[in-house]
């Protein structure tokens, strides 16, 4: 992309943030990763937003890969993380494990799913949080737009986790939403070590949406214990992961 072209697009993107009530007050969150940052508007993933996260490996309705990723991005922002759910089946020493300590997070249980989301709204207007989030199986354009409205208020980062039991659950996933971002994470194939043993684990990103930016994936290594991704050493030489993405996928 042309230098001037460029400086015309953040010029614009700039004019619809101001447009917008300045909903980007806080700085965006870097990744770390530069195909990630550079990929996405602002540099990192935009706080004071509505972001919406979903499992899309094998028996997804029990993986834990996308909470994992939502955890790493949890780890990574100061204060306390209000974590709303109905299912204890959450496991503290995983989250540990990518940085989130268990003594950051506050747990916020319900019976019923139709009452997650507004107990998240209720977070999103603490605006000492460092993030809340929600596992939810129905997340609607009313609903969705309520919570981008609550964490463009008070700049506190709304992370939805969408969960499932049954296949009609599971296709509510693709209805549209008012997320500023919409992720798909899948476990990936680790690399082969020389000698028997385990590799760090991999993880398909796919960013289905994006506010300002188009459609893409990496594949990924997972979350250290700060909640950092790394590209793979031996793909992040090349331009285009398209060949590993479909190695991956087989």
């Amino acid at each position: 992309m042309q230098p001037r072209t460029q400086s015309a697009i953040d010029d614009l993107r700039r004019q619809i943030e101001r447009l917008e009530g300045g909903s980007r007050r806080r700085k965006p969150l870097p990744f770390g990763v530069s195909s990630f940052d550079g990929h996405l508007p602002g540099g990192g993933l935009p706080l004071g937003a509505l972001h919406e996260v979903i499992e899309a490996g094998p028996a997804s309705e029990f993986a834990g890969t996308a909470t994992l990723f939502v955890a790493g991005i949890a780890a990574r922002l100061k204060g306390p993380i209000l974590w709303c759910l109905t299912r204890r089946d959450l496991f503290a020493p995983g989250l540990h494990q990518v940085g989130l300590h268990p003594d950051r997070v506050i747990y916020a249980e319900t019976s019923h799913d139709r009452d997650i989301l507004p107990l998240v709204e209720e977070g999103l207007r603490e605006k000492g949080l460092g993030a809340v989030v929600g596992e939810v199986t129905r997340l609607g354009l009313t609903a969705s737009r309520r919570l981008q409205l609550a964490a463009e208020g008070s700049g506190v980062p709304a992370l939805v986790l969408r969960r499932w039991w049954t296949v009609a659950e599971k296709d509510l996933t693709n209805l549209p939403t008012a997320a500023t971002t919409r992720w798909r994470i899948a476990p990936a194939s680790s690399e082969t070590m020389p000698a028997p043993g385990l590799g760090r684990e991999r993880w398909q990103v796919d960013l289905v949406r994006c506010r300002g930016a188009e459609p893409h994936s990496w594949i990924v290594e997972a979350c250290d214990e700060k909640g950092r991704l790394a590209l793979p050493a031996d793909l992040a030489d090349r331009s285009d992961q398209a060949t590993a993405r479909r190695s991956a996928a087989r």
